[in-house]
């Protein structure tokens, strides 16, 4: 049994550290920002510190009550094994308790490693005869997700050993140019060129951040031998960064087993079941607590390493490409509440719960989660829902926004291999949202102008667009002439996690009254909602012509289907289940409902096809809208009208069957089953934009006093968009044509502007679009684009 020891020398220094860090600093967050940064678990040169925020024992628990419990495994954990039964040794150690905060320093604690786990602790007090236990939200690990026990971690080791180092030390050595409004001589990031975005759960047919590590290190081998990729390996390059879709602790169905099963317990043993967390989620659902490590459903090993492994090997690549943390931190899950003190909410909110961005303790802890998510390694960040950083004021019974936050985000600065710098900011935020004539009034960007080196999520990429939908691209014009204009610092392209979402809710035969699909898309609702999102027109607009940087979407590369998905909510699953109502319609074709592969835990149930699922889903989908969401009432409704699996269905069948639904989703998104469906031509020509991109990159500035964007007017069935521009040192110059979307039309690309007919060589053009020249008449079918350069040496 390990021999703990408390270091009673070291522990009454961190108490002294406290109070005299709060005796300087007149402003309570300010001293709160110094005093978070010792809070969690941190393994010293043979010993373990910690340190806990615990206002809510202060007037109700003795200091003497409250004691540390760890917990360290008797043997090696097999943590791949989807489960084992774990034998820890425990002890209780005692702590010191100054104001709000618990502290202790421990000798004999094991801390985890990429190849052991380390001790397991937290708070325990007694109660009434019960024990009671407090988490760590500034825990570095969590193997068994954020209901469990956290683990202590040697986070020193893991930076130690990346092996990108180099990279960031070159970027204090070769050095990006300080901001002048950053006086302290720290870099920054600067901006990437274009971007694609990965859900790391269904990026992989191991759905971690470990399979797609090995799927970009097969990549840069390939690269580095000048060998050609496969068509599906073309959809992961051509960008020089990566967006990963948030990788924080989530919530957890509380109907679900649960992944830490504490078995039998006596004072110095514990016996557990541990089970691999294998949740369903796209990845917003957080619960604050832990936000700082990594959600362990996408970590193979469930270790931290996988993390620093995947950035390293993004760095590290024959063509080096940053890696972008997608950081949810404006709202908090319902599951926070069992996790965090009453101090961190303010109340229920749209999401869930509403954070405090008041209480200077929180205040400083949020921003100390974001420091450590980011000193993993990322380049860059974009803030989440950056409108719902809000206060309320209650004289005047309003909501403010935090801007003041937003700019303390922006100033944390990361330390890595050595290196002090700032990242690459980009924040999403569409306010007024969700006022009602938000869309009309967003300006999207009233960060930019207080931080002039952020980018924020422009017009055409936040989620309600939708350009399957017959006149997106005529409606949407005044927004695509803001990017031309306004664009540079925004991030631009109209295929990412929420837009798709957004296209399968859509009706696939809306009533005449309403906005009509565009049938030129495609034949199959699938196919034109998958062309919506990647057809060559606004692939070359966005990448080849407009400012800014261009964000992609792997599932819409792949042309994968992809949906709202997630089976850690107990309460709203099922109304989250009938907006999916369109889902099958758009996402699955009827071969791939009948294949053996997928949906297997629907087709138990009794789907037999996917009408009958539609079937089912609609009738949900009434049953939700017509009771209110009141479950008993919806399956009496259901099983009244009757629905494809039966007429005799339960409140707690329908929740399974939500959470079935889910999970079946979840796989059939994966996008190892759509490797081998890569079309060559397609993908090649994608892949050639890209290049084209990094190739002329002036042309991420916004377009000159003397450049074009314009469409053809009248329309005529046809919306014809077609520019001109010249690079700022007059080097060169573009004329770009597209059929955005409508009917057959000719042109000459020309005459549509005011520029010579001589010189003009083509540089792109659609797969099978038959080019003269850019002064020969051009015919453009819906979504047919073709971009010319000419030298002006």
């Amino acid at each position: 049994m390990p021999s703990y020891r408390t270091l009673s020398d070291a522990t009454a220094a961190l108490v002294d550290r406290q109070r005299e860090v709060f005796d300087a600093h007149a402003d309570r967050f300010e001293a709160a920002k110094v005093v978070t940064t010792r809070l969690g678990a941190h393994w010293r040169d043979g010993h373990a510190e910690f340190g806990f925020w615990t206002p809510q024992l202060v007037d109700e628990v003795p200091e003497s009550a409250v004691s540390l419990e760890l917990l360290t495994p008797t043997e090696d954990v097999d943590l791949t094994a989807d489960e084992e039964t774990v034998e820890f040794d425990r002890a209780f150690v005692e702590t010191r308790r100054e104001g709000e905060f618990t502290w202790a320093a421990v000798e004999g604690i094991r801390p985890g490693t990429r190849d052991r786990l380390g001790t397991l602790y937290r708070l325990s007090y007694e109660v009434g005869g019960e024990y009671e236990t407090i988490t760590d939200p500034f825990a570095d690990s969590l193997p068994f997700g954020a209901y469990g026990p956290p683990e202590l971690y040697d986070m020193a080791r893991l930076d130690e050993e990346r092996d990108d180092r180099d990279y960031f030390q070159r970027l204090e050595q070769d050095g990006i140019e300080p901001l002048a409004s950053e006086d302290d001589g720290l870099p920054r990031f600067e901006p990437a060129t274009s971007m694609l975005e990965i859900h790391p759960g269904t990026a992989t047919e191991s759905g971690t951040l470990a399979g797609l590590t090995r799927q970009f290190e097969a990549i840069g081998e390939k690269q580095a031998a000048g060998e050609s990729l496969t068509p599906a390996e073309r959809n992961f390059v051509g960008y020089d960064a990566v967006q990963l879709m948030p990788l924080a602790p989530i919530t957890q169905n509380e109907d679900e087993l649960g992944y830490w099963l504490p078995q039998t317990e006596s004072a110095d043993s514990l016996l557990a079941t541990v089970r691999r967390p294998d949740m369903v989620n796209w990845g917003y659902d957080i619960v604050i607590s832990g936000f700082g490590t990594v959600n362990p459903a996408i970590l193979e090993t469930r270790r931290p390493d996988e993390l620093v492994d995947f950035i390293a090997t993004m760095h590290t690549l024959p063509e080096p490409m940053k890696v972008v943390f997608d950081i949810a931190l404006g709202h908090a899950d319902n599951g926070a509440l069992p996790l965090l003190n009453d101090e961190w909410l303010a109340g229920p909110g749209m999401y869930g719960q509403e954070l405090d961005y008041t209480q200077p303790v929180v205040r400083a802890g949020l921003l100390e989660l974001q420091r450590r998510k980011m000193d993993f390694g990322a380049d860059g960040i974009r803030v989440d829902g950056a409108q719902d950083f809000t206060n309320w004021d209650p004289e005047t019974e309003e909501e403010w926004h935090d801007d003041e936050y937003l700019a303390e985000m922006d100033r944390v600065t990361q330390e890595v291999a050595g290196v002090e710098y700032r990242p690459w900011m980009i924040f999403e935020d569409g306010r007024p949202w969700p006022r009602s004539d938000w869309e009309l009034a967003s300006t999207y960007r009233t960060l930019i102008d207080q931080h002039p080196h952020a980018y924020q999520w422009g017009p055409v990429t936040f989620a309600h667009n939708t350009p399957a939908l017959q006149t997106f691209w005529a409606t949407k014009w005044w927004r695509v002439r803001e990017v031309a204009d306004m664009g540079e610092n925004w991030i631009s392209g109209v295929a990412n996690h929420d837009t798709i979402r957004r296209g399968t809710q859509l009706e696939p035969e809306p009533p005449f009254s309403q906005p009509q699909i565009n049938r030129y898309l495609g034949v199959s609702e699938p196919e034109k909602l998958d062309r919506a999102y990647n057809n060559p027109a606004s692939t070359v607009l966005f990448h080849g012509f407009l400012p800014g940087c261009p964000m992609d979407f792997t599932h819409a590369n792949m042309r994968a289907p992809w949906g709202f998905m997630r089976d850690t909510d107990a309460v709203w699953n099922l109304k989250v289940l009938a907006e999916e109502e369109h889902f099958p319609a758009w996402q699955i074709r009827p071969e791939d409902f009948d294949d053996d592969e997928h949906f297997q835990r629907l087709k138990e149930w009794g789907f037999g096809s996917r009408e009958e699922l539609s079937e089912f889903l609609g009738l949900l989908a009434r049953a939700v809208e017509m009771t209110d969401y009141e479950k008993d009432e919806i399956a009496t409704l259901l099983n009244t009208m009757g629905t494809p699996i039966g007429d005799e269905l339960t409140v707690t069948e329908l929740e399974q069957l939500g959470r079935d639904w889910m999970r079946d989703v979840g796989e059939f998104a994966n996008l190892a089953h759509w490797h081998g469906q890569q079309d060559d031509e397609r993908t090649a020509f994608d892949l050639a934009v890209r290049q084209f991109r990094h190739d002329h990159d002036w042309v991420v500035g916004d377009l000159g006093e003397d450049d074009t964007l314009d469409y053809v007017y009248p329309t005529d069935g046809t919306v014809i968009y077609y520019g001109h521009r010249r690079a700022p040192d007059d080097s060169e110059a573009l004329l770009f044509v597209a059929n955005m979307e409508g009917v057959a039309e000719t042109v000459r690309p020309t005459e549509l502007t005011d520029v010579t007919d001589d010189g003009w060589e083509l540089a792109l053009s659609s797969p099978g679009l038959d080019v003269d020249g850019a002064d020969e008449p051009l015919e453009l079918a819906d979504s047919d684009v073709a971009l010319f350069t000419r030298s002006l040496d």
